[in-house]
């Protein structure tokens, strides 16, 4: 296939869903009994599963489960709140992606720090915030580094850029995260009960197949790596599937057009000559994971804002009321979250995962029926007092 609107064709999507249909029994699925769920790691996977309705036509055997794939609504109140500090001194002009810009921190986000005066600048790639370092030489400017090994190589290639020019006045505030840890830290978690995994394609693009070998090899869970259009998804549905009912349990890459089995050996390259493990960073709602961060190397540190500007190490709790964490996990789909398009709205974000366009709950605001799901969520409650009062 060429063109975009192949990977749409309604034909194909009808013909996809009966070859999913087909495999119930194969699986041995039988009536009432609890569906097999399949997480789709990455945000974009789920704003595709909501934009294009893909849910529903999916059997009721077969649940989805949104994770925690979305660099900005995995971002902890710290280090946003980190954020702010920096771009509210007099000297600094801050730079992001939009996306981040309405992340809640305790006391306010980038875009009303921006309101309150703050020279807070939206900007599309690091390489547009060196050049505003060039024309701003008496102003210390602060990219806002976040996402998986996606962005992670445009971040390193412009540090490397910066230093071979000797542009003093540029710094990295890294808040770049990695895939792996991620995942073992959702299936090491005692709520978990996935059967099988979606994997990031654009990560994938990067690091190619073989860093997810241990999910297949030690978590005896099949994994396929997807891309982000609607066939691409339903695709990697029946993949997954295909493996379970026959009992197998490997890496397979839907992507191929895109991604290659080894990855892409000069991201790799740039990105493992900037960059270092953390040796544990703080995620919103999962708590504190191992080398799932990166810092960058002594010999760039130059080009680090949190060793120039001495920022400190924030740990700030989400508030009671939000329960990102547990959708995050999993363990909650976003609207049986309490708060969930009532006190938290895209115009009124209380949580993370409603900032986020790729967010689970701004996927279900955006796209769900959202009269339907609050009275979904009522009879939920109602049956749990029900459980407990028994």
């Amino acid at each position: 296939m060429k063109y975009v609107d192949e990977f749409r064709d309604p034909a194909k999507a009808k013909a996809l869903i009966s070859q999913i249909n087909g495999l119930k029994e194969k699986l041995g699925i039988k009536d009432g009994a609890m569906p097999i769920q399949l997480m789709e790691f990455c945000g974009g996977h789920t704003h595709t599963i909501f934009r294009y309705g893909i849910e529903p036509m999916l059997p009721d055997w077969v649940e989805m489960i949104h994770g925690p794939g979305c660099p900005v609504c995995v971002l902890p109140m710290g280090r946003v709140d980190n954020c702010v500090e920096l771009a509210e001194r007099p000297e600094v002009i801050f730079t992001t992606f939009g996306d981040a810009m309405r992340v809640p921190g305790s006391k306010k986000s980038l875009l009303q720090a921006k309101a309150d005066g703050a020279d807070v600048r939206m900007t599309y790639s690091p390489m547009d915030a060196l050049e505003l370092a060039k024309r701003n030489p008496m102003r210390e400017v602060i990219f806002f580094g976040l996402g998986f090994e996606t962005t992670m190589p445009s971040t390193a290639l412009t540090v490397i850029q910066a230093k071979n020019q000797g542009i003093k006045n540029f710094s990295l505030f890294c808040n770049h995260i990695t895939t792996v840890p991620t995942i073992k830290a959702v299936l090491d978690s005692p709520d978990m009960r996935i059967d099988g995994f979606l994997a990031p394609g654009h990560v994938s693009m990067v690091v190619g197949e073989r860093p997810f070998d241990f999910i297949a090899d030690v978590y005896h869970k099949p994994i396929v790596i997807t891309g982000f259009e609607p066939l691409d998804i339903l695709q990697s549905i029946w993949m997954v599937l295909s493996q379970l009912a026959e009992k197998r349990c490997t890496v397979e890459n839907q992507y191929a057009r895109i991604v290659p089995p080894n990855g892409n050996p000069a991201a790799l390259n740039a990105m493992a000559k900037v960059f270092e493990l953390r040796e544990f960073f703080e995620w919103r709602g999962l708590g504190s994971i191992d080398h799932s961060g990166v810092k960058m190397r002594e010999e760039y540190q130059d080009f680090d804002a949190e060793v120039k500007f001495a920022v400190p190490l924030l740990k700030i709790a989400d508030p009671k009321s939000c329960q990102c964490g547990e959708v995050v996990k999993g363990v909650l789909r976003p609207w049986e979250c309490k708060i969930f398009g009532g006190a938290c709205t895209p115009e009124t974000p209380m949580g993370a995962l409603m900032v986020s366009s790729e967010g689970a709950c701004a996927a279900y605001y955006s796209f769900g029926d959202i009269p339907q799901l609050l009275a979904k969520r009522e009879q939920q409650i109602k049956i749990n007092i029900k459980d407990k009062s028994a």
